[in-house]
């Protein structure tokens, strides 16, 4: 999903002409404030914020009515939506549309999109290791860090591909079951 490009300054613009800065806000959605040693910013005005919230509060819902009135829909679409999922293996692609629907309601329910966009950052680098014979035959890789509840932050879905095959095993349980 692409969103309209932002206007984009200097965050040093925003120190030296504050006002022309903010007047950037009613010829675009919103501007980005690049900064050089920080993340950049967004700066938006409330009501456009608020806006957006709505609309991703009624989208959540709206996919999660879907998904449990005709599962198999989502399914079929979402490879419209993420190319990428192709490369997972059919149970991992349930398991993802599953995941992607909680996710997204709980999120909507509290006002922060973080862990939709972090459920959809593990799930992409899973289809890249499906996608790569070499590093799909190699496992994934183990980690010393420790994910959110202690548990290792590692592959989603099936070690080997296949929900059936000898080896299968998850490296972390599915958001719902945490």
């Amino acid at each position: 999903m692409t969103a309209a490009p932002l206007e984009s300054v200097p965050f040093s613009e925003l120190l030296r002409q504050p006002a022309e800065t903010i007047d950037r806000l009613t010829r675009a959605r919103a501007v980005r404030l690049r900064r050089r040693d920080a993340p950049d910013l967004v700066l938006m005005s409330a009501e456009r914020a608020e806006a957006e919230a709505e609309v991703i509060d009624v989208c959540s819902r709206l996919l999660a009515g879907v998904a449990r009135r005709n599962p198999g829909l989502l399914r079929e679409v979402l490879p419209n939506a993420v190319p990428w999922v192709r490369f997972l293996p059919d149970a991992d692609i349930e398991a993802m549309a599953a995941e992607l629907v909680s996710t997204t309601e709980a999120a909507a329910a509290i006002g922060n999109t973080a862990a939709v966009s972090q459920l959809l950052v593990e799930w992409r680098h899973t289809a890249e290791i499906h996608a790569d014979p070499e590093l799909h035959r190699s496992g994934p890789p183990r980690r010393s860090r420790r994910g959110r509840g202690g548990r290792d932050a590692g592959l989603r879905g099936q070690r080997d591909g296949g929900p059936s095959g000898e080896g299968a095993q998850r490296t972390m349980p599915p958001r719902g079951s945490r």
